[in-house]
Parts: C-alpha cells; structure tokens; sequence
C-alpha cells in the first residue's frame, strides 16, 4: 500500500510539474528582468563617449587646417577623431564615399589614424536572432504536445476526484451541529473502517453504499467529510457531473479508474455529490435517455457490486432528489442505507449559530435562542448566510460589534428579500398596499388557529410591495385542515380588504390568489379533507422532469373533475366569506391599521396590540381548544403559508426547495 501511496504522490507531482512547466517563477521573472535591463544600459551608454556629430566637410575643413590630432576608420564606414585643442573630446561623422586621397592626406599630415570594427550591440546581436528563437520556443512547444498528447488522451478517461489523504480532513462531527441521527448512522461507518475484523469476525457486513437524503444546505457533504476525518481514512470527492462528458464512454471510463484509486487506497471513502446528475432513471425524460449518461451508471453499478465490505470501502453520496434515482442503485449490496439529514430544529439551529458566529463579535443583547425560534425552516446554510448578512450590515454601519437589531434586519432581508428604499410609489399605491397588508395583518388577531403575527411593511422588499409575516411558536412537521383553512383565510385578507375599500382589487393579489387555491386543490386532491374521502387524485398536468416518465395520464374521470373543481371552489367561498366577515365587523380597525402603516410604514406585533387595544401578554397562537396536529403533512408543502405579500402582477415569489 505505501508503494502505491508514492506512485501516487509521484504520479500527482509529474502532473503538476507539467501544468507549472511554462508558467513563469520568480527566478525566471528577475532573469528576464536583468537582461532586458543590461540590453537598455547598452543602448544607453555605447554612444555616451562621443559628444558631437560633424559633417564630412566640417572634417576635412579641420583636417585642412592642422586641427586633427588623431582618426579612427570605422568600418570604412565612420570617422571618429579628435581635435587639438580638446583631445578629451570626441567627434564622429560618416563618410558618404570612400575617400582614396583620406590615407594619403592623413599621412601628409603626420596624424596618427586605425582602423576599427563596429562596437558589438548585445540588444541588435539579439534582435537578429529573435525570430530564430520565437520559432525554436514554438517547436518545442509543437513537439511536447505531440509527445504528450498520447499521455493526455489516456488521461481524459482518468477521474478528477479531490484526493484527502490519511488525516488531512479536519473536519469532525463536533464540527456539525444537530444531526443526531444522522450522526448515529453514519458513527457505525467510523467504526467499520477503524477496526473492520470486528464485524467481519461476527460475520456482519457493512452497507457499501450510503446515500445522504435532504434539503440543499442542510450539511450533508459536511457529515460525508466528518466520517473521514473521525475515521482518518483516504477522501476521494467528486461530484456526479464531473463523470459525465459529451464523448460517450468517458463517464464509465472514470468510474472505473476512481474505484480503482479507492481499492489502491482501501480503508477508503469514496464522496459522490449530486449523485442524480448521473443516476437517474434510465431510459426516461426527452428522447428516451442520455448514452453517456446512462453508460456512466450501467458501470457504477458494476462497479459497486465488484468489490466486497472487507475491502474496505465505503461509497457515501448525497443527493436532494432521491424520487429520480434509478431504482438500480437503491437496491440492497448498493445504496441500501438512506440516511436523512433533515432541516434543523430550534435546538440545532442554536447549535449551528454558536458555530457561525464564533469569530463575531456579539452584542450583549443577543439571544441565539430567539434567533433560532425566529428562523423556522431555516437550513444550517441559510444560518450561515444570516450571521454572515449580519456582520456585513454591521461593518456597512461602521459598529464593532453585532446587535440583535442587525440579526433582525439580516433576517427580514434573508426572508423576504433586500428592502428596495429607492423605490419610489405614488402616494395612492402606498394607500393600496397599506390596506392590502392591513387585510392580512388584522386577521391573525380574530382567527385563532393562526400562528402570531410578527411584523407587517409596506417597505418594497424583493419582488413584493409589502409583507405580512408571522412567526409559529415552535416547529411543526404537520398541519390540520383547520389551520390550513385559517391560512387559506388570511391569504384572502389583502383581496378583501381592497374589495371593501376601493371596491375593486389591484393586481397586487395575484400571488395570494395563486397560493391559496394551490393549497385548496392539494387539501383535495392530495390531503383526503373533503367529502371526497380517503382518495389521492393525481395532477392531470405535471411538469414534466427530466428522469421520470414524459407521459402522465388522468386517473380520474370527468365526473370526479367536476366534483374537484366543486370542492376547490367551496373551500375558498367558505374561506372567503369568513375573511369578509371578519373585515367587514372591524372595518374600523382596519382603516386604523392602514392609516398608522402609512405613516410608520414598518410595524411588529406589539405596536399593533398597542394601536387596537389588544393586550400585549395575549398570543393568539395554537390555542388549548386545539392542542394537536393529527394529520401528517410535510412542513415543505405548508412553509409558503407563512408569508403573505402584495406582488405586481407577473411577478410571483419563487417557490422555496
């Protein structure tokens, strides 16, 4: 194993003394640099002896007169001379013909005369031979190219995996903060490629393959890096798109050169990121499937089932699309362990800020725990994203220490989008809006089952013209049909409020529109909560997704359409009647509300009690009428519902992973 680990270093070195072969050092730099330096001295300094240029004429004239006292013949080309009566001066002229009487005059006179050649110019020698040398340098570069072209064409099959070696990853699960489960699972791996006789002694066998299932930004590459470092065992990473190339057999070309490394390097992890950019579904989406594609994870499989747990090790992958991958790689002997690295609980979200804000200052007044209530479905990259907004907005404000007003300020931005002070709205779309968020904020004090409202602006932010948005008391992974018809209600707020004010609506609706009555259809269609029963009824009209079928038929018929489209409508007439009576009853409070809006622009949920004449210790959150939540829906299908927003028309709030 240390005979192939030197190849390997040796083998990484030559490559990268080719990559750095013509790029310039410092030692090349100061060469060049004297050179060029001693060629401008020499053109600067070769004529520095001669002080004047003469005429032929004038040279004669003096010669004629007896003031020459000595001639230096230049390559029959030039005359230096000088004069008597300053011989520290010399003179120089060019002899437009060769004179035969020169020598004989020279003699004549009795003055001393030579001959000499032209004074030796590095910079002209060097010039002369620079086109000779341009077209050596191309040369050789030609043939190292040619020569290498053969090593380069097999290395093109060769795997571009980033190689950690034994201890190199400092990265620990101290390092990752909540994931407790996840960290259990993957804590048995650790041990395996610590000290494999142990299982192997007792006949058990370690799953070759797991895969890391979760949300964008929930660690999971993290976790993959932590079981290394904890085990201080050889990394290879690399992502699912690095395998693939538009030349068909590459993928599976490097597939196999990586498992190779693996088995050279064995105890070892192997780290494959978005694994569904190669393993999905074969033979689905446009045109039946991609070759390279899918020859690149016909040869994983192959792959994974040529080597043994004994071997050594371990394949991780991470991936947020597990619904695409090929039934192929989740069979047992392949990745037959999941493991899911979910979105953070409040405990863990106060993990993860102590780890984020280890290098910032702190105000005394923040709470990372009301940090962590504040921030539902916030991912552990999203928390990184908030400390860091955070310290950016207090650098911005020149303060040497972060406050809870920046966090706050840093989270409204991460939430809803940066606030868009430049925007400019005439005074009667800032009247509109202010009722329309006084509609939805006016709401969460007379419907119970809503969560409590946490603030409420007209400030343009993102793509909205204002936000209303509560904050829930603690986390929830399911909803009932109570709580989502409230939601389904205060959804309604902004529309009706204008309808009572203005009589008629603005174009600000269209994305609570939209929302509410995609919540309606899936507590139909997906939910069971209508008279329709205990029955799913599939969308007629699903996108279509590369990696699943392009076909998706109607399982239902024209008569349970209709039926559909009757419980649909009723949920949202039975919604909107409620929302208009309630406005209605307080209208009062609402043209409050509105008024105080406009000039405030931005208020939280006690200055609002305060305005109303709420109590400020009463919270309308889940009341003890309704202490459970029965019915197990995902969080991700009811996380829009917590905000509500006037939009411009055509501009939607993209949807949240």
């Amino acid at each position: 194993m240390a005979e192939n680990k030197n190849q390997d270093r040796k083998g990484g070195q030559m490559r990268k003394n080719d990559a750095n072969f013509f790029r310039p050092n410092r030692f090349s730099l100061i060469f060049l640099a004297v050179i060029i330096g001693f060629a401008l001295y020499l053109v600067v300094t070769k004529d520095k002896a001669v002080i004047e240029t003469r005429k032929y004429s004038q040279f004669t004239e003096r010669l004629e007169a007896g003031e020459v006292a000595s001639v230096s013949i230049i390559d029959d080309k030039e005359i230096r001379y000088t004069l008597t009566s300053d011989p520290s001066v010399l003179y120089k002229t060019l002899i437009p013909y060769f004179d035969e009487q020169l020598l004989p005059r020279l003699r004549e006179k009795g003055i001393p005369y030579d001959g000499k050649t032209g004074d030796s110019n590095l910079l002209q020698i060097f010039l002369s031979f620079f086109p000779m040398i341009l077209l050596l340098v191309f040369f050789i570069i030609m043939m190292r190219g040619s020569f290498g072209s053969a090593g380069k064409g097999m290395n093109f099959g060769r795997s571009n995996a980033r190689r950690y070696g034994e201890g190199e990853v400092k990265v620990r699960f101290k390092d990752v903060a909540g994931q407790a489960e996840a960290k259990s699972d993957l804590a048995e791996v650790v041990d395996f490629l610590k000290n494999k006789q142990k299982f192997i002694k007792l006949g058990a066998k370690i799953p070759k393959g797991i895969l890391l299932v979760g949300p964008p930004g929930t660690g999971k590459t993290l976790l993959a890096k932590a079981v290394a470092g904890e085990a201080r065992v050889p990394f290879f990473s690399m992502s699912g798109s690095d395998f693939v190339e538009m030349f068909v057999g590459v993928g599976a070309s490097r597939v196999r050169d990586l498992f190779d490394q693996g088995r050279r390097n064995a105890p070892c992890i192997i780290f494959i990121d978005e694994l569904d950019a190669v393993g999905r579904k074969r033979g689905a989406g446009y045109g039946g499937g991609h070759d390279e594609r899918e020859q690149t994870l016909n040869q994983m499989l192959v792959e994974m089932d040529g080597f043994g747990t004994q071997e050594g090790i371990i394949i991780l992958a991470a991936t947020n699309r597990p619904d695409v991958l090929d039934p192929a790689l989740l069979r047992p002997g392949r990745f037959d362990r999941q493991v899911v690295v979910g979105l953070p609980d409040i405990q863990e979200r106060e993990a993860i800020l102590k780890i984020h804000t280890r290098n910032i200052p702190l105000g005394n007044d923040v709470r990372l725990d009301v940090i962590a209530k504040a921030t539902p479905g916030f991912s552990g990259a999203d928390l990184e994203n908030l400390c860091n907004e955070a310290a950016l907005l207090t650098a911005r404000a020149d303060k040497t220490s972060v406050t809870m007003d920046f966090f706050e300020e840093a989270r409204d931005k991460v939430y809803m989008g940066a606030a868009r002070k430049s925007m400019v709205l005439t005074k009667e779309e800032k009247r509109a809006t202010a009722f329309h968020e006084a509609g939805h904020a006016l709401l969460y004090y007379y419907i119970k089952e809503l969560d409590p409202l946490h603030k409420v602006t007209i400030i343009p932010r993102g793509r909205a013209l204002g936000v209303t948005f509560a904050l829930p008391e603690h986390d929830k992974h399911s909803e009932t049909k109570s709580r989502l018809l409230a939601t389904i209600s205060v959804m309604m707020g902004g529309y009706v409020a204008e309808k009572l004010i203005y009589g008629e609506t603005t174009t600000g609706t269209q994305n609570d529109i939209k929302r509410a009555t995609d919540l309606a259809r899936q507590m139909v269609c997906e939910w069971g909560m209508s008279p329709l029963g205990f029955m799913s009824f599939g969308s007629e009209s699903e996108p279509i997704f590369i990696g699943r079928e392009l076909s998706h038929h109607k399982d239902y018929s024209e008569g349970t359409a209709l039926k559909i489209d009757e419980e649909i409508r009723r949920i949202m007439n039975d919604c909107f009647e409620k929302t208009e009576s309630v406005l209605s009853e307080h209208i009062d409070q609402l043209k409050m509300l509105a008024e105080a809006l406009i000039e405030k622009e931005t208020m939280d949920d006690n200055e609002i009690r305060i305005l109303l004449g709420f109590p400020t210790d009463d919270r309308t959150g889940n009341s003890a009428e309704n202490p459970d939540n029965s019915n197990m829906i995902p969080e991700e299908n009811i996380e829009e519902a917590k905000l509500t927003e006037t939009v411009p028309a055509s501009q939607e709030k993209p949807e949240k992973e």
